[in-house]
């Protein structure tokens, strides 16, 4: 018999805003959207499992996204990224 337990560990997540974020980029979409936009970029903070969702028109706006989503969650938080 196989112990499902031993497949399936249930995995910890940080204790602490900020401390870990996830990001996912998909694209490009082949319906448009409206205004033009083709990707989309999701932050998600592992320990609130809160996520941002940030619209683009091409690919290589990626880290003009990120430096903003960063600059929004340190004002609101008052704390700074660890992992990325």
């Amino acid at each position: 018999m196989i112990k499902t337990s031993f497949f399936f560990r249930k995995s910890e997540r940080f204790k602490k805003l900020l401390s870990l974020i996830h990001i996912n980029i998909c694209g490009p979409i082949m319906i448009c959207i409206i205004g033009g936009y083709t990707y989309f970029i999701t932050f998600i903070d592992d320990c609130s499992r809160y996520v941002y969702v940030y619209l683009m028109k091409l690919k290589f706006e990626l880290f003009k996204r990120f430096k903003e989503f960063r600059n929004k969650v340190e004002k609101q938080t008052g704390k700074s990224i660890k992992i990325l």
